[in-house]
């Protein structure tokens, strides 16, 4: 007796969870173990091809278009292998990111008269990471327009599409129990049908002219949403080849900026905000001069700024504001007039 042909003994079906596990756990391969923390993973399956997504948090520093490229293409290469399912490619999304855990098991360690090298070696470590950044991410490959990746707006379209099937539903069983069964209408639909039609539009009541524009309001609410690709806080990114899309969380922009403000001697409150076109840096000036210190913010700023690789970086404005105990840096000893007459050379006139 021969066997049945391969077609008809079955089908396997590899369930979206268990692709979801895959691409988190191929996410955290991508780099040295321990580097890439997974926040959250996305799986969708449709016949033989899936599209997943990561949610990850990436060391620093580090140049994110590469380590990004290199976190999805391993994750849709591994994915694509351990499934057999075709991974046409991976959405990898930055969510934060953190200090190396070797750097900081070094500056653990260093004790009391440590931390001076390790921070030298972390600042070393983060200028090489902005110079080689700025020198990679200056243009876009490709010579194409990055744009933002549209939304899927799950939430948004399920609680629509949950809410007109109720209605429909509602009404489709009223009206085949009124024509199939010949059971009479049922009250609620027509105290609706009564209620619109004297409470109409050309009725002249509010009630119906509310009605009106909120359908109006929500017309124009699903045309923005099919329109507009969504994401306002994903910042387009240039992408290391051709065909790779790359985008940048906003608040990791502000991580990065306001990490880098920080480490400038002087300041003591760093305040950074992010938005699709500008960037706003605010910091308080502990000591020092004010118009060097927004020389100096202004340029640690921009250099950070590059080194994130975004396609069309935001206008940056700085400012710097003295803090309530700051004072006005003296003159150099040599301008200090001479003491006055009758005071010891080792006393301070008040």
């Amino acid at each position: 007796m021969s066997a049945p042909p391969a077609a008809g003994r079955g089908t396997t079906t590899v369930a979206e969870r268990a692709v979801r596990r895959i691409a988190e756990r191929a996410a955290t391969e991508a780099l040295a173990p321990g580097e890439v923390e997974v926040r959250r993973g996305s799986a969708v399956v449709r016949g033989r091809r899936a599209e997943v997504g990561v949610t990850v948090a990436l060391p620093y520093p580090a140049v994110l278009d590469e380590a990004g490229e290199r976190v999805r293409s391993h994750v849709a290469d591994r994915t694509a292998r351990l499934t057999g399912l075709t991974v046409p490619s991976a959405r990898v999304r930055v969510r934060e990111l953190r200090v190396r855990v070797r750097e900081e098991a070094e500056a653990t360690a260093a004790g009391p008269a440590g931390p001076p090298a390790a921070y030298e070696a972390v600042a070393a470590a983060s200028e090489q990471a902005v110079e080689s950044a700025a020198e990679q991410v200056v243009e876009p490959t490709g010579g194409s327009r990055a744009r933002r990746p549209w939304s899927p707006r799950r939430f948004p379209v399920g609680v629509l599409a949950f809410g007109g099937a109720a209605v429909c539903g509602l009404f489709l069983y009223d009206v085949v129990s009124v024509h199939g069964a010949g059971r009479p209408p049922a009250r609620w639909r027509a105290r609706v049908m009564e209620w619109l039609t004297t409470h109409g539009p050309d009725s002249g009541t509010w009630p119906g002219a509310a009605l009106a524009a909120a359908v109006f309001l929500l017309g124009v609410w699903l045309l923005v949403l099919a329109l507009t690709p969504g994401r306002r806080r994903a910042l387009p990114m240039a992408g290391p080849a051709a065909g790779v899309r790359a985008v940048l969380d906003r608040r990791a922009v502000a991580t990065l900026l306001r990490d880098a403000v920080a480490e400038l001697p002087g300041l003591t409150r760093v305040r950074v905000g992010v938005g699709r076109r500008r960037v706003r840096v605010r910091a308080g000036l502990a000591f020092g001069d004010l118009e060097s210190a927004r020389r100096t913010v202004a340029e640690t700023a921009e250099e950070a700024l590059a080194a994130c690789g975004l396609v069309r970086p935001p206008r940056l404005r700085v400012w710097v504001r003295a803090e309530p105990a700051w004072r006005a840096p003296g003159p150099p000893e040599a301008d200090v007039p001479a003491t006055a007459a009758g005071a010891t050379p080792g006393s301070t006139s008040r």
